[in-house]
């Protein structure tokens, strides 16, 4: 009677657990599209939201791009054919998924643009990123803050612009903050572009790829800087940032008495806030994703509860077709003073990590 009794509640611990993982996945599928593994803030946004979401009670479809705009469409098309009944997307290219969305919207799927703004389209439903333009304010203080203090001896400052991809309309927001600050140091003598490249026509790097400002560095310095010394690079994210410095490396800069320019950057890549506490690169700008995949959580709990999600920007985010209703996070500003200290104590990163 006691392995029969065993066997009985061995049996409806069973029924229960399976019982239990059927009604966790009773909320149905949530799809993910991040769009690449080779920036490890897309690999923690993605691996978040999964884990996220999974806790609360949907069945997640992760999925990564690598990259490549026909791979992220098929993706996008295989979740909305598996029956997703929202798609959460940071797009390679915010401009190529309008046939894609119509499909879902025609199938009853919602959609959350995360980061980066979709365009050309009026089915995405809700965006959730950080307030992109205070991204790029600050990426231009810490410059300045950098120059005044390496620099305070030397005027005018001759500095380069780096900006985002193209296709990214985050890119243009971070540009457009960064030149709010620089544009009148511009105007007045203060700051120097000696090679006259301005514009994200001119400095924008495809793909956010580091080998590509890496080289565009090393011609900025063989062409411009032979004589007179760089003071500053404006870099919008931690991957330019270490291709950037790469190259200034490359020619004898922070060794000797050529004392390292100012490179900015962002996303607190691991490289890079080892790299400032190098006294190599000088700041980078903080984006708590754990934070960001929770907005998006939030957003799609509520859609699919029949509810509003909570908004706190309803004008700023205009993709073409429509003003998308956001909600913005606030980046905060990192340098070697408080890098370590906000990272470890917020659970970004262990001291280990850092240090090792």
């Amino acid at each position: 009677m006691k392995k029969l009794g065993a066997l009985i509640a061995s049996v409806a611990i069973s029924i229960a657990s399976f019982t239990s993982v059927s009604f966790a996945q009773d909320k149905g599928i949530v799809g993910i599209s991040m769009p690449t593994k080779t920036s490890t803030r897309w690999i923690s946004d993605g691996e978040t939201m999964e884990k996220l979401f999974t806790e609360a009670g949907y069945a997640p479809d992760l999925q990564f791009a690598d990259d490549d705009i026909p791979n992220q469409l098929a993706q996008i098309e295989n979740m909305v054919t598996k029956g997703a009944k929202v798609l959460v997307i940071a797009a390679i290219d915010g401009t190529t998924l309008s046939d894609i969305l119509q499909r879902a919207s025609e199938s009853g799927v919602k959609v959350i643009a995360y980061d980066r703004l979709i365009r050309d389209s009026g089915n995405v439903d809700y965006y959730a990123t950080f307030d992109n333009f205070q991204v790029g304010v600050l990426q231009a203080e810490s410059l300045v803050a950098g120059l005044k203090e390496r620099f305070g001896d030397v005027k005018p400052w001759n500095v380069e612009l780096f900006g985002g991809s193209p296709d990214d309309n985050n890119a243009f927001f971070f540009y457009d903050g960064a030149m709010s600050v620089l544009q009148p140091m511009i105007d007045s003598g203060e700051i120097v572009i000696k090679s006259g490249q301005m514009g994200m026509d001119r400095v924008g790097t495809l793909r956010w790829d580091g080998t590509v400002a890496q080289a565009r560095m090393e011609n900025l310095l063989s062409s411009t800087y032979t004589e007179e010394k760089l003071h500053g690079a404006l870099s919008p994210y931690d991957g330019l940032s270490i291709g950037i410095l790469s190259a200034l490396k490359g020619v004898g800069y922070g060794s000797g008495d050529m004392k390292m320019p100012i490179v900015t950057g962002q996303d607190a890549e691991l490289p890079s806030i080892k790299s400032m506490l190098a006294d190599e690169q000088y700041s980078t700008v903080f984006k708590d994703t754990r934070e960001l995949a929770k907005v998006a959580v939030s957003m799609v709990e509520a859609v699919m509860g029949g509810a509003e999600p909570e908004i706190n920007d309803n004008k700023t985010y205009d993709n073409g077709v429509k003003v998308v209703p956001s909600y913005l996070l606030k980046p905060v500003a990192l340098d070697k003073s408080n890098a370590k200290e906000v990272l470890v104590n917020s659970g970004y990163y262990t001291a280990e990590q850092i240090d090792n």
